[in-house]
């Protein structure tokens, strides 16, 4: 992270509707999108977990016109916004968010109604549990198409070790903080766990900023 980043960048809050968010999500929507036309299939269906304010699904949306795109988030509050910046895009394979909520298992897709190609969540572990990593696996088992993939965005430590120093010290900002779920984690430890559920790790692809897509699907 650059000094011109740390001066323009609002101060650290997860709220999905708050300057911090918005500000990140402009930073990285460009390089995700760039990965993403590379892996997206050219027709299918494509659920997005914790979309938040809806501006990454919004945005990339328009670029795969072939493709169905739903969002979702555990927090109704934020369905209008997801909805107005849909209205803004234009975009009509967006379908309207539904509540999931990765620690309850009665609000998970059932695979009876549709099987997903691609799943996708953006920054979500530097502010959430490890342990939403059940959710997410059990997700991807439940209803990932056999040959489809999840893919997880943002920055984590990789064998108990940083990356790089902007890295151990956008966490060591974080852990300030002091709420307990905030802070980098570590590859292994959603590997571990997503391997319980019958999801593996197939690929771990180096981004901008120093972050990471990492790559999930069935063995």
């Amino acid at each position: 992270m650059s000094v011109i980043d740390l001066v323009d960048r609002p101060a650290i809050d997860p709220y999905p509707l708050s300057p911090y968010v918005a500000w990140a999500g402009n930073r990285n929507r460009d390089p995700i999108l760039s990965v993403f036309k590379e892996l997206f299939p050219k027709t299918g269906d494509v659920l997005e977990l914790a979309s938040g304010s809806g501006m990454h699904i919004n945005y990339f949306a328009p670029h795969f016109p072939q493709l169905r795109f739903q969002p979702s988030d555990y927090d109704a509050d934020v369905f209008e916004s997801i909805k107005a910046k849909r209205a803004e895009a234009g975009d009509a394979n967006v379908a309207d968010p539904v509540r999931i909520d990765l620690t309850n298992p009665e609000t998970w897709p059932d695979p009876k109604d549709r099987l997903y190609d691609v799943i996708f969540v953006i920054n979500l572990f530097q502010v959430a549990p490890v342990s939403i990593i059940d959710g997410i696996a059990q997700v991807a088992a439940r209803v990932l198409k056999d040959d489809g993939f999840l893919a997880i965005y943002g920055p984590f430590k990789v064998d108990a070790k940083y990356t790089t120093q902007s890295n151990e010290d956008f966490d060591k900002e974080i852990l300030a903080a002091k709420v307990p779920e905030w802070g980098l984690k570590d590859v292994r430890d959603l590997e571990r766990a997503a391997n319980a559920h019958g999801i593996v790790l197939k690929q771990q692809l180096g981004l901008p900023a120093n972050n990471f897509i990492l790559l999930f699907g069935k063995p």
